[in-house]
């Protein structure tokens, strides 16, 4: 039986995306124009490439279900991610927390779905995330997880805590050689 390939799940906003914090709370941008991606996330995405990992991009997006963001916008957005940070793919759930989907982080269902398409070895894959939504969502794949500590990240149950998207590139390529 073979093993499927090793994966890199990123969050979008506060990991590859800068996050807009109001009032000690991150929110994700609703339009193009704030948009702005991390300026070391392309550099860190080729990094996790080199290594031969797949880097894949899962976020929750619940602004399209209240109506707050337009499903153009969310897709020019991905289209400017695309063009800074080659991904191998995007997966979105646009539902509302309480919608009750299997989507929605922290339940595993975009990892999972990603995983299913793309041959990827959930249990040899890691997941960085900068809230505690993405840090259940990879630990309940079996994922390894790495929070990048924000005052807002309301986690302590990650596998790993870093500053930035570098260090947690840093600790997954250490684990890959370690």
């Amino acid at each position: 039986m073979s093993v499927g390939r090793r994966a890199v799940f990123l969050d979008r906003d506060g990991v590859l995306v800068e996050e807009i914090v109001r009032g000690g709370r991150a929110y994700a941008p609703l339009r193009l124009e704030d948009f702005r991606v991390v300026p070391q996330a392309g550099r860190q995405v080729e990094r996790l490439r080199a290594a031969g990992l797949t880097c894949i991009v899962v976020t929750n997006q619940p602004d399209l279900a209240r109506g707050a963001l337009h499903p153009h916008a969310l897709e020019q957005m991905h289209a400017h991610l695309r063009t800074e940070v080659h991904v191998s793919d995007i997966y979105v759930c646009p539902h509302a927390s309480t919608d009750g989907c299997a989507c929605h982080k922290p339940k595993p269902g975009l990892l999972r779905a990603a995983a299913r398409k793309h041959d990827i070895d959930l249990a040899q894959s890691f997941l960085i995330g900068d809230r505690w939504r993405d840090i259940g969502a990879g630990r309940a794949a079996g994922c390894f997880s790495i929070l990048l500590d924000r005052s807002y990240s309301g986690c302590d149950a990650a596998d790993a805590r870093v500053g930035d998207l570098g260090e947690a590139v840093d600790v997954i390529l250490s684990r890959l050689t370690g």
